[in-house]
């Protein structure tokens, strides 16, 4: 497979090409723009591989994009990259609006391009597989799930944007007969998240002694993707799914986010004791997010029965190899809190 892949230097895009390369032998080209959470050194297992090459790029430059498409000539597209951060786009919405909306539009263009350059067997082998969030959906209450057929109901600059993107890419289909791929994902955690998400930011803070901040009272609820399931999930999806198709992937695992950080303490605890005492000390509740959902629950029944894609990690075995790796590898987050992100509060 040679595959064209956006925002391959983020936290998913990095995990999916680690895998396809290093498993699945396929032929890479990542295009990135080193965004602030853009780290080519998360692809530093790979970017030595005669199978992976990299372009730095902004997905709404039309003519980079078309010459990419060009020279790479893909048999597939994973288009991951977007400004992914709710906090980010309540402080500043714009550069979602250009990344989330105007890009896409641009990604899909220039692939129809061409697409259309492409043999009849080749056209209908092609596919664009369009990587979103389960935040389009909006706020569920205390029961029920999410599923490829709930209305959109976004919350946030972000989701709001993502929701555009997602319609985009399912006009294409229908209206271009463009094949197009559809995914919804859950909250996802694992190595290389950029350390201004929940988890992460969690971990670092507590080795560093800093208060553990809590939106509200820590009652939202979120559903827990491991990365590396995600990945594999992205990849059956463009092997085996359907084109105009929309499939939903979420873990199974239900947390409320008080819970998350104080599991977190608890493996800290156990592997790195502090002589300052329990990590669950520094929990700190502050002001809540603007709109912040309360709480989101995926049903993934139709990836599961129809590609038979599941999860492999529970929350308890994936938060814990998270926290190991996190300690294991700080020559990947240090420079990123020393130099980038040091674990301030944003999106007030």
């Amino acid at each position: 497979m040679r595959l064209l892949i956006t925002g391959g230097a983020g936290f998913i895009g990095s995990t999916v090409i680690r895998y396809v390369v290093n498993r699945l032998n396929w032929n890479v080209l990542n295009v990135d723009k080193l965004t602030y959470a853009g780290n080519l050194s998360t692809l530093k297992e790979v970017e030595n591989s005669p199978l992976y090459s990299f372009l730095q790029a902004d997905i709404c430059d039309r003519d980079t994009i078309s010459k990419a498409f060009a020279d790479f000539r893909p048999e597939a597209v994973m288009h991951l990259a977007a400004e992914s951060h709710v906090d980010r786009s309540i402080d500043g919405p714009a550069e979602f609006i250009q990344t989330n909306i105007v890009g896409t539009y641009t990604m899909l263009e220039s692939a129809r391009d061409f697409w259309r350059t492409l043999d009849t067997e080749s056209q209908a082998a092609f596919r664009f597989h369009h990587i979103s969030t389960d935040e389009v959906y909006g706020a569920l209450g205390d029961v029920g799930l999410f599923t490829e057929t709930t209305p959109y109901d976004p919350r946030s600059p972000y989701s709001a944007s993502k929701a555009s993107s997602d319609h985009l890419v399912k006009a294409w289909f229908h209206t271009y007969h463009f094949p197009t791929l559809v995914t919804n994902c859950s909250n996802n955690y694992g190595p290389y998240h950029f350390p201004e998400k929940l988890i992460p930011l969690i971990i670092l803070n507590a080795l560093d002694r800093k208060p553990l901040p809590v939106y509200g009272k820590g009652e939202n609820v979120r559903d827990w993707l491991y990365v590396e399931d995600h990945a594999k999930a992205l990849v059956t999806v463009l092997q085996k799914g359907k084109p105009g198709e929309t499939y939903n992937i979420g873990g199974r695992n239900e947390r409320k986010n008080i819970d998350v950080v104080k599991i977190i303490c608890a493996i800290l605890d156990e592997l790195r004791p502090s002589a300052e005492g329990p990590y669950a000390n520094l929990i700190q509740f502050v002001t809540d997010r603007p709109g912040h959902d309360l709480r989101y629950a995926i049903d993934a029944t139709k990836l599961e029965s129809e590609l038979g894609w599941k999860a492999e990690e529970n929350f308890e075995s994936g938060i814990r190899k998270t926290v190991e790796w996190y300690l294991e590898n700080d020559w990947w987050w240090r420079p990123i809190r020393e130099k980038k992100y040091a674990g301030e509060r944003l999106g007030k």
